[in-house]
């Protein structure tokens, strides 16, 4: 480990084999990272018929050959179907092809059938080499040499519909579109009291379906995986009547492609509209999405584990697929999550109903519509704290609806502490919060002042305020605040819990905050804009700040995502002779065909190195070589409306947080009162790696620096020597930290009791 450069002897190549949002950042991650490793590396233009063609669809691929390609959709290499490559004759001609270039590492990216190719493809490698001796058509050395072909897939799919990973490739980018769409619908509909259907893609998987309904409050959802029971038609009608009735003015219905019935049937969004215009009269449009839920602009992804994988890979590695869960990239045995992939398919064809793996997604769509209050009758007041951020109103709207559910009276106090302290405290109802996932800042308002008078605040609690929902970045300081205040005010003995809310991503206990993705994507996309503007004009660096007080998830974050020569943040310290170091890089970029430069800093990652400074430096050591300019990017960086991450995780936040404070307050309540005083009775509730997982504030003081308002400890930080190879700075990468190969593993997990009396059927889901 910590060598400059890995030895490597094979050459890796790379193809491609569908087109989707997403692949570029794939293949330049994976390009770039393999010629840092001192391998040669090929483009496959045209999938599985380029491999099969050869000639010049096989090319050796450079560093500037994958510039300027992070912001673009589909694949700069091209995609093609393939029934040549179904034949085994093709295959061979594939491998001829490949054994003439000394190839023998394949990055394959694609959807199960292509993975399934590659496998296929893979197995039969010797005897193919067999054939072709026998042909004579390549000599014993040459398939000696060439002797066994190693595969690591990455999944490209918009439908998500891949087992093993937590979001494949160009998901996420179709999930803008759709939410785009349905946010320019929605506010059309309002205005003339319409019921609007919506079909998204996924014949399936209704992952698309079931996120874009929760990321927009839908009214309904069908997806192939759970088929609506006998005689849905008139509770849908009841649903939507309810709604309108209630005041709502406009009516949503999210429809898979491939959503049907118990017995098998379609049902599609021209047959639900027909149904509703019938039985309601209520003015109804259909919308089907079709293709341009392909379009946009794709997030990050990275190739980096892939090309590990192929470093590492000896002739008994089974082949592997780079998969994504939580902020991790694990390696899952290829063809086991394509046969779990088939069997969940397998099992909808034959209406097995009960066995399809169901995500927390399926749950919180449940949890959200309005059932019976189970009759528990405890206040739980929501505050938010600190500066607003994208998908605070829809972790409240989740919380509010959860708690009504659970049978608590609901109760909004405005402008976090100062109008708590001020009695600024108001019953919030089903119908308040409709509407409100899809909208950015804080509904309820903030402030960004924690401190406040405990006195008063017990006085509160003593009328009846019990638990409290707050929404850092300063309720985790607040929060200890409380709970040190215990011993002094009994009324303070309350179950309380704090949910990640910050654009910085700075909450200890949590490696992702709400907001953080919205903001995030706010900058990338920003960046994108600015380098683009370059294009026409050449050798031109753009100095940038971006927001995040002490913390540089957002700098190194974008960084990676919009492919910087550099970011400057305060958790890695840097001087003048990195500086130094980093304008001579530049200079020496701008004698190449790149001639753009990109750098981000942190708004408080040095207080003498200022952005004015480092522009300043930057232009002197320029002049006659490049130009400066400079950006601050201020408050923009919140964000308008919230991404579809920040929309469903503040939901998953919201729903998770109320079912732990009721649960909390049963275990609590005795003789006609709530006493907690334990150190798990206040809690941050965190996406640790793969899981949400509840910390006692108590204990997470020694993970914080409490001046600087940042965890002590950072998981991204490791990807910071990644974004120095992408811009070919020649440092070392530690690689003595090898992954290994996991497995898929589901889990059968009980709903709760409120939901089990309206819904009989059991939800099997995989722990996050």
């Amino acid at each position: 480990g910590g060598q400059t450069r890995p030895s490597v002897s094979p050459e890796n190549p790379m193809f491609v084999c569908l087109c989707l949002s997403g692949m570029n950042a794939a293949v330049r991650a994976t390009v770039r990272v393999g010629l840092y490793t001192g391998a040669k590396v090929y483009f496959v233009h045209e999938g599985y018929q380029g491999l099969v063609d050869g000639g010049d669809n096989i090319k050796l691929a450079t560093w500037e050959s994958v510039s300027m390609m992070l912001q673009l959709g589909g694949t700069v290499i091209g995609s093609a179907r393939c029934m040549d490559f179904r034949a085994r004759e093709g295959r061979m001609k594939a491998a001829l092809n490949l054994v003439k270039l000394g190839i023998t590492n394949l990055c394959v990216i694609g959807g199960d059938g292509s993975l399934t190719g590659a496998n296929q493809f893979r197995t039969e490698w010797s005897t193919l080499l067999v054939d072709l001796v026998k042909a004579g058509k390549i000599s014993d050395d040459e398939a000696k040499t060439s002797s066994h072909l190693n595969i690591v897939g990455m999944v490209g799919s918009i439908d998500n519909d891949f087992c093993g990973t937590d979001m494949t490739i160009g998901t996420d980018s179709a999930l803008h579109r759709i939410i785009e769409v349905v946010d320019a619908i929605t506010t059309t509909a309002q205005s003339h009291q319409r019921t609007f259907i919506l079909e998204v893609m996924g014949r399936h998987c209704g992952y698309l379906a079931l996120v874009t309904a929760l990321a927009c409050g839908a009214d309904w959802v069908f997806i192939p995986e759970m088929p609506p029971d006998e005689g849905w038609e008139g509770h849908l009608c009841r649903r939507l009547a309810d709604q309108r009735a209630r005041g709502c003015r406009l009516n949503v219905i999210i429809v898979a492609e491939g959503a049907m019935g118990r017995d098998g049937k379609p049902i599609g969004s021209e047959d639900i509209k027909k149904l509703v215009e019938k039985n309601l009269g209520f003015d109804t449009r259909t919308t089907v999405l079709g293709h341009v839920q392909r379009g946009g602009t794709p997030p990050p992804r990275m190739g980096v584990e892939a090309v590990m994988a192929l470093l590492e890979a000896t002739p008994e590695t089974p082949a592997c697929v780079v998969s994504l869960s939580g902020n991790q990239a694990v390696r899952l045995p290829l063809m086991e999550c394509v046969q779990v992939t088939k069997d969940v398919t397998t099992a909808m064809a034959e209406n097995r109903w009960e066995d399809p793996t169901f995500t927390n997604l399926t749950m919180s769509s449940l949890l959200l519509k309005l059932l019976h209050p189970s009759g528990i009758n405890i206040n739980v007041a929501i505050v938010n704290v600190g500066a607003p951020c994208a998908g605070m109103n829809a972790a409240v709207r989740s919380a509010v609806r959860i708690g009504i559910i659970q049978g608590h009276n609901m109760l909004a106090v405005h402008d976090g502490f100062e109008g708590l302290a001020h009695g600024n405290i108001v019953p919030i109802t089903w119908t308040g919060v409709s509407g409100w996932t899809g909208k950015g800042g804080s509904e309820l308002g903030t402030k960004r002042y924690y401190i406040i008078s405990l006195f008063q605040l017990s006085l509160y609690c003593q009328l009846g305020l019990s638990p409290l929902l707050l929404s850092p970045p300063q309720a985790f300081m607040g929060g200890l605040e409380l709970v040190t205040a215990r011993e002094k005010y009994e009324e303070l003995c309350i179950p309380m819990v704090v949910i990640p809310a910050t654009v910085s991503n700075n909450v200890p206990g949590s490696d992702f905050s709400i907001g953080a993705d919205t903001a995030l994507n706010t900058i990338t996309s920003t960046c994108d804009r600015i380098k683009q503007s370059a294009a026409g004009t050449k050798r031109r660096v753009f100095i940038i700040e971006t927001m995040g007080g002490y913390c540089g998830y957002l700098a190194t974050m974008a960084g990676l995502a919009a492919g910087a020569d550099a970011a400057y943040i305060y958790e890695d310290k840097f001087g003048i002779r990195d500086l130094e170091m980093n304008v001579e890089h530049l200079v020496q970029k701008m004698k190449t065909d790149v001639k753009r430069g990109l750098i981000l800093r942190n708004e408080k990652c040095n207080a003498n190195y200022t952005t004015d400074f480092i522009f300043a430096l930057y232009s002197e050591e320029g002049k006659g070589v490049f130009d400066c300019r400079k950006n601050i990017l201020g408050h923009m960086q919140q964000g308008g409306t919230p991404t579809p991450f920040d929309r469903n995780f503040g939901t998953k936040m919201g729903s998770k947080a109320v079912l732990w404070l009721t649960e909390k307050l049963k275990e609590t309540y005795r003789h006609g009162r709530i006493f907690a005083n334990t150190p798990d009775s206040a809690c941050v509730l965190g996406m640790r790696k793969r899981a949400l997982t509840f910390q006692p504030l108590a204990e997470l003081n020694e993970q914080t620096d409490f001046e600087h308002r940042i965890p002590k400890t950072s998981w991204w930080l490791k990807l910071r020597p990644i974004m120095k190879i992408l811009a070919k700075y020649n440092i070392s990468l530690d690689t003595s930290e090898h992954a290994h190969m996991e497995h898929v593993i589901k889990k059968r997990v009980s709903m709760p009791a409120p939901l089990m009396k309206e819904h009989k059927e059991e939800v099997e889901e995989e722990e996050e």
